[in-house]
């Protein structure tokens, strides 16, 4: 993704920075992979006869040679990034990426020898830093007519050729990520995220379920957050800003955001869409909740953009915001996949270009909302069986999402609405397999057998396959499981279960019998998540204890963390927020 700094004077200044060690040591291996002409011009980290002044002497002097006034901010900067699950580009690629950008903005056109003069330099593993100078060097102007525009569509091209994220640009639905500083300003205080994340996730979470101006600017002050109003001279609001508290700049002045600044549906106008609608009824009793949810969210996922293509954009956002407000209120065993779920499918819920807002499944998912807010957090938040058939229901509607964006070519929508429905599947088989638990009547054992248990659990897992207890416990599906890439995921939970002192085969009967496996795309990842729920239900395993570090099936949320400490390590991870949630959730979030 290239992202287009402030145009600036100083060349010499910024090569030194990125030629240097970085405000914390953060650059490594500072290189040239490409300029305006290779290979003649040295880099200077690695030829004794180029310093970063002589570099910078050569960019400029096109500049200095003008004959009319020399433009005030001649510097041009653009970073390339690459998202952080894409692979490692060699500096090979990375040149091509240089050149093809310089191309595409008009800055060194392919076959002008007369161009803007340029370099790119790489000094970390993920991006590359282009700076050139704004004369070309026959004194003419560079033409920069739609440059990042023009970038952006190079980048795509890339990110197909090279099997990267894809990404898309121009729909103008992209949430505002945290600059650099941002970044760097929430690590100096020691948050966990920049305040820009705070205030993005705050504040959609009050807009989800508010059904007023009041209603919303209270939440946001009940928050904790700093709350300013824009106010018109004829005395209505227009807008609004929000800080958070401690959050300064140099001058200690607090640092405000424009909702409009932290993403394109937190506008003060876009918030009051929510309640543009007519007055939601949605009292039910604390103890129907989630059944009454669930009920109008399958009747609106059959509605969805049942009046036509572009009138399904209300719907969208309205499953948005129920996705928000679901994950506030879920049992803590499911909560980290819900989050994960409703921050995925934040982008299929703005679609481009379709304003139409008054869909007929919007009402529906607006009465779910209403109706979790005012009974589900006061009874039944840690029900999974009751929750159950909601997160059933949320998986049709994120799905009949997932066909009406691709019905209308909105890719970069549809992708995301895939993504959080991988999330709330996993969120069901947890969900599952926590039922599961809290219903299990394990036979009664003899001691002699008990004690052999007892002499197993020094054994390795290599010692233990477990695959007589799938061939016993699920005949019909065990060669599928024991070919599945998921195989030593499921393998490691079933150690832990025999560990904690369960018959691992009756266990894993257990949870496939809760609900059918047919359906599923990999038997043996979604027998992992249901003893996962099995596990956090019970709270008799190491990865519920923590003393162990285990990770996410094969194909889940595709996030790596450090492998298993003992035995043999396991390609699987310790489902996300797991420490977290073992402790409650945090305020706001």
């Amino acid at each position: 993704m290239p992202k287009k700094a402030r145009e600036g004077n100083d060349s010499s200044g910024l090569l030194h920075y990125l030629y240097g060690p970085g405000k914390r040591d953060e650059h490594t291996n500072p290189h040239m992979v490409a300029s305006w002409d290779d290979p003649y011009v040295k880099d200077p980290a690695r030829s004794p006869d180029m310093t970063i002044s002589d570099l910078a002497l050569l960019l400029d002097a096109p500049v200095y040679a003008l004959r009319r006034k020399k433009p005030p901010d001649h510097v041009y900067h653009v970073a390339v990034r690459n998202a952080p699950e894409d692979r490692l580009l060699t500096d090979e690629e990375w040149a091509r990426v240089a050149r093809e950008m310089m191309h595409a903005s008009g800055i060194a056109p392919h076959g002008d020898d007369e161009a803007c003069r340029w370099v790119a330099v790489r000094h970390a593993d993920d991006h590359i830093h282009i700076v050139a100078t704004l004369a070309r060097q026959d004194g003419r102007q560079p033409r920069l007519r739609q440059d990042i525009l023009n970038m952006h569509a190079a980048a795509r091209r890339f990110e197909v050729e090279f099997g990267l994220r894809r990404l898309t640009s121009g729909d103008k639905t992209a949430r505002k990520w945290p600059k650099t500083g941002e970044k760097e300003k929430g690590i100096r205080r020691g948050l966990s995220e920049p305040a820009r994340e705070v205030l993005q996730r705050t504040v959609r979470e009050a807009a989800a379920v508010a059904v007023s101006d009041a209603d919303f600017f209270g939440r946001l002050a009940a928050s904790g957050l700093r709350v300013k109003q824009r106010v018109a001279p004829d005395g209505n609001v227009t807008g609004y800003s929000v800080a958070l508290p401690g959050d300064r700049d140099g001058g200690q002045v607090p640092v405000w955001f424009p909702g409009t600044r932290l993403a394109p549906d937190l506008s003060l106008p876009r918030v009051r869409e929510r309640w543009s609608g007519p007055l939601v009824n949605a009292a039910v009793t604390p103890a129907d909740a989630w059944r009454e949810a669930a009920e109008r969210v399958r009747a609106a996922a059959g509605q969805l953009g049942a009046g036509g293509l572009h009138q399904g954009a209300g719907d969208v956002a309205a499953l948005g915001d129920l996705i928000v407000t679901a994950a506030v209120v879920s049992p803590y065993l499911v909560r980290s996949q819900m989050r994960k779920a409703a921050y995925e499918y934040e982008r299929a819920s703005r679609a481009p270009a379709a304003r139409q807002m008054e869909g007929q499944a919007r009402h529906l998912y607006r009465e779910s909302t209403q109706t979790l807010t005012r009974s589900a957090s006061s009874v039944g938040r840690n029900d999974t069986a009751a929750a159950l058939g909601f997160l059933l229901a949320l998986v049709t509607a994120v799905e009949a999402s997932r066909r009406w964006h691709q019905a209308q070519e909105f890719r970069v929508q549809a992708d995301a609405a895939g993504r959080a429905g991988r999330l709330l599947h996993e969120a069901v088989e947890v969900s599952v397999g926590a039922n599961a638990a809290r219903d299990y009547k394990p036979r009664p054992k003899r001691a002699g057998a008990r004690k052999g248990a007892g002499r197993r659990v020094g054994m390795t897992p290599e010692a233990r396959p477990m695959i007589g207890a799938v061939q016993e416990a699920l005949p019909a599906h065990a060669g599928e499981i024991l070919a599945d890439p998921a195989w030593p995921a499921l393998r490691a939970r079933l150690v832990e279960v025999e560990e904690a002192g369960e018959d691992p085969g009756e266990v894993l009967a257990a949870v496939a019998a809760r609900r059918e496996l047919g359906s599923a795309g990999s038997v043996a990842e979604v027998l992992v998540w249901r003893l996962y729920g099995w596990q956090r239900q019970r709270g008799s395993s190491a990865d519920v204890s923590g003393s162990d570090t285990t990770a996410a099936p094969a194909g889940g949320t595709g996030r790596s963390v450090p492998a298993r400490t003992k035995g043999t390590p396991s390609p699987t991870r310790r489902p996300p927020g797991e420490e977290q949630e073992r402790r409650g959730p945090k305020r706001g979030r």
